[in-house]
């Protein structure tokens, strides 16, 4: 068996990486195509063609995250589609590999990728993306959201904070920061206000600040403002460079663990995290979606090829794979707009595809 394992999973690999090489390579002209319009819009500002080339690379591990569960499933059908037609997997059949191990072999198989999917997803893909971004700050700008930028809230004891962030370059720098401070009661104590702010171990650095405090003298029971400008400040919070990103970005480019910890901000403080939550769920079972394609993938072992039916099948694959991709979508945004649990939600895809595809394997295979 050992013999048998190391004869599929290079076939396997080698046809995934294939496919994978063929999907980026279309994804990466596209993403020039694009960027040459950038180059020509900010060529003043000093964005050539090799920062352009850069964020295209840095955009690569995002594609590929996205493209690795499709690629699994056209790799593995023309792998194991190719093998039925030349009587290779009939021989593996009469050598003593029966179903139940071949599908054992393949989810063997399938852990590897998910455990390279959820490396690349959760921790190359967000810093290449943040990488990508930094060079978009550096020469068109930092970024924004509207007119009014990100809000963002937190609750310290029984202070509340409301937190105005403008512009964020996505790694730790923002400009024209406001944080406007309330107690318990929800009266306003005051506005702090900043150029720029940098977030550096747990804690925003600003500078250039004016601290507007208001308070009600006892005597008189009139509200004093007092205005207080300084050139440096420090504000302890919990609000990370993640979570700043989020707000301004979708919940899609941050880390699970980051991800979770923004998600369980927004219920602390009140705030609706259906949308978080849902992405949440979606980072956790999206990995798993590697297990799913390579048992739909099995039973194109077993069927009976004649010459030039290979090509048909693997359309058929990518047309599953577009489809199971398509469905993951339209159960996220369904899921958001109307409530659903956010674990079903995401799980939802996943869960009826492997049902297809056990059926599938059980109908073709065992029973037949």
């Amino acid at each position: 068996m050992k013999t048998v394992r190391r004869l599929l999973y290079r076939e396997i690999i080698t046809a995934v990486a294939f496919v994978a090489v063929g999907f980026l390579a279309l994804f990466m002209f596209f993403d020039l195509v694009d960027e040459l319009q950038s180059v020509a819009r900010h060529a003043s500002q000093g964005y050539q063609l090799q920062q352009a080339l850069l964020y295209i690379a840095l955009k690569t591990p995002e594609h590929l995250y996205q493209l690795l569960p499709l690629s699994v499933l056209i790799g593995c059908i023309f792998v194991m589609a190719r093998l039925a037609q030349s009587s290779e997997y009939t021989i593996l059949r009469t050598g003593g590999l029966d179903p139940l191990r071949a599908l054992g072999t393949l989810l063997q198989l399938g852990l590897a990728l998910v455990a390279l999917t959820f490396v690349i997803g959760d921790y190359v893909a967000p810093w290449a993306d943040r990488q990508a971004i930094q060079i978009k700050a550096i020469y068109q700008g930092h970024l924004t959201l509207g007119q009014t930028g990100a809000w963002l809230k937190e609750n310290q004891g029984e202070r509340h904070f409301a937190v105005n962030v403008r512009s964020f370059d996505g790694i730790e720098h923002m400009r024209n920061v406001r944080i406007h401070e309330f107690n318990e009661n929800g009266q306003l104590l005051g506005i702090t206000t900043a150029e720029q702010a940098e977030i550096l171990n747990g804690a925003w650095q600003l500078q250039q600040v004016q601290q507007k405090t208001m308070q009600i003298e006892p005597r008189s029971g009139k509200l004093q403002y007092e205005l207080l400008p300084m050139a440096a400040q420090t504000w302890r919070t919990g609000i990370s460079a993640d979570m700043v990103a989020a707000a301004l970005l979708s919940p899609e480019r941050m880390r699970t663990w980051e991800l979770f910890k923004y998600m369980r901000h927004l219920f602390s403080n009140k705030q609706n995290s259906q949308r978080y939550e849902v992405e949440f769920w979606r980072k956790v079972f999206y990995p798993l979606s590697c297990l799913v394609m390579l048992v739909l993938a099995l039973p194109f072992a077993y069927l009976h090829f004649r010459t030039g039916q290979i090509a048909g099948h693997v359309f058929i694959g990518v047309l599953a794979g577009i489809s199971f991709s398509l469905l993951n979508n339209v159960f996220n945004f369904i899921g958001v707009l109307q409530n659903w649990e956010p674990w079903l939600t995401s799980a939802a895809p996943s869960l009826i595809y492997s049902a297809i595809s056990l059926a599938a394997f059980w109908w073709m295979v065992l029973r037949r």
